[in-house]
C-alpha cells in the first residue's frame, strides 16, 4: 500500500457503495415482499386495507431504485493515486494500475455525485473502466471537478504527453 498516495474519491464512497443500497434496497424488498404475502397487515392511512394495486407500485419502485442504486452506487471504487500510478480498490481487493494505462478521464455533472469515469488502455482486474465519487464540493454544482484535470495532468507527465496528444485523456471532459 502507497503511503504517498492521495485519496481521490470521497470518503462516503463506503456508505454510497455499501450501506445505502444494502439499507434501501433490503426495505424496498421487505415492503414488497410483505405487501405480496401478508396485505391484510398493512393499513391505509385512513385505517383500511391497503389498495391491492400498491403492492405493484412497491415491486416497481423497487426494481427501478434497485437497478438505479446499483448502476451508481455499487461499482464505486476507492480511488488513490501517486505520480505513477492509481491504486483502486472495492474495499475486499485492492489494485495498481500504472497511469501510462490511463485512456480517458470524464465526469457526470448531472448526476449529484459527479462520478468520474477512468477508461484503460488494457483491461484491469475491475475491467477496463471504474468509476468513482470525488470528493463533495459544496455549491460546486456544474462546474467540472478539478480531480478530472488532476488526473489528466499526472497522465500527461507519466506518459511524457501533453494533454490531448495521442491518447492520452480526453480534454473535452464530461459525460452528458
Amino acid at each position: 500500500m502507497e503511503s504517498s498516495a492521495t485519496l481521490l474519491s470521497s470518503r462516503e464512497t463506503f456508505m454510497m457503495k455499501v450501506l445505502l443500497p444494502v439499507i434501501w434496497i433490503g426495505a424496498f424488498t421487505a415492503a414488497t415482499v410483505g405487501l405480496f404475502l401478508s396485505p391484510d397487515s398493512w393499513h391505509s392511512a385512513q385505517g383500511g386495507a391497503v389498495d391491492p394495486e400498491t403492492k405493484w407500485t412497491f415491486l416497481t419502485i423497487t426494481i427501478v431504485g434497485g437497478v438505479f442504486i446499483w448502476w451508481t452506487c455499487v461499482r464505486l471504487k476507492r480511488v488513490r493515486m501517486d505520480d505513477h500510478a492509481l491504486y483502486i480498490s472495492n474495499y475486499a481487493k485492492e489494485i495498481v494500475v500504472p497511469l501510462a494505462n490511463v485512456a480517458e478521464v470524464t465526469e457526470n455533472r448531472w448526476i449529484n455525485i459527479h462520478p468520474v469515469t477512468v477508461v484503460f488502455h488494457a483491461e484491469t482486474e475491475f475491467g477496463s473502466r471504474i468509476v468513482f465519487m470525488p470528493k463533495v464540493r459544496w455549491f460546486a454544482f456544474w462546474s467540472s471537478h478539478p480531480v478530472v484535470d488532476d488526473i489528466r495532468r499526472a497522465v500527461a507527465r507519466a506518459t511524457g504527453r501533453g494533454p490531448g496528444e495521442g491518447g492520452t485523456p480526453n480534454a473535452g471532459g464530461t459525460h452528458p
